[in-house]
């Protein structure tokens, strides 16, 4: 009954994540052919081809990404973003949606931040986060004087998380990618490294 309960979840680990992804990926699908069908139909008629939505949905992303790359169309856009940073509550939800996707950017602030081993002096504790800010210029007085970095330290199953503000000297660079560290976070770094061979010890049958 064990090995049962054991083969069991085993299976429903492995297959679970690639339901989700295929479920959330179908999801997406359909609602891009909706579209199409509701944007085109006036223009085609009955003519439809499966797919024709997914193609019509990232030709409509990459021309919004064009288009508010032009210095004028950014300047309209700040003008239709007002209601939405200006409100009271509509401004936390709005800014802090907007941080986000912009630091995920190609052009973002991702591509200036690292991995990092947080280690306070005379403690043997290890933290792992992110450097988020290494300049406080624009930051308002009260902070520590010294060459310090702002390091994100996120909590597991992404409920949360602290930033702090420490001397440079206490961080740790590691070969990690930002993508890695909060997807290991997000389980509370549960995943085991791959099997490298058979004479593995550890290794589970």
């Amino acid at each position: 009954m064990n090995n049962l309960y054991k083969y069991f979840f085993r299976g429903l680990i492995t297959v679970l994540p690639v339901a989700l992804t295929l479920y959330l990926l179908y999801i997406f699908l359909a609602w891009t052919e909706k579209l199409t069908l509701w944007v085109l139909r006036p223009l085609i008629g009955s003519f439809y081809l499966p797919g024709m939505g997914l193609v019509f949905g990232v030709l409509i992303i990459v021309l919004i990404g064009y288009t508010v790359s032009k210095p004028t169309v950014r300047k309209l856009l700040s003008f239709a973003e007002f209601p939405f940073t200006n409100l009271p509550v509509v401004r936390s939800i709005y800014s802090s949606l907007k941080s986000f996707a912009d630091y995920f950017s190609p052009s973002g602030a991702q591509s200036e931040q690292s991995v990092v081993i947080l280690r306070m002096p005379g403690h043997a504790l290890e933290i792992v986060g992110l450097v988020t800010r290494r300049n406080f210029a624009d930051l308002p007085a009260g902070f520590l004087p010294g060459e310090r970095v702002a390091v994100y330290l996120p909590m597991g199953y992404m409920i949360g998380g602290y930033t702090v503000f420490v001397p440079v000297e206490w961080v740790q660079p590691i070969a990690m990618s930002v993508e890695e560290a909060m997807r290991s976070s997000l389980i509370a770094w549960m995943a085991r490294p791959p099997a490298t061979g058979a004479g593995n010890p550890n290794r589970s049958p």
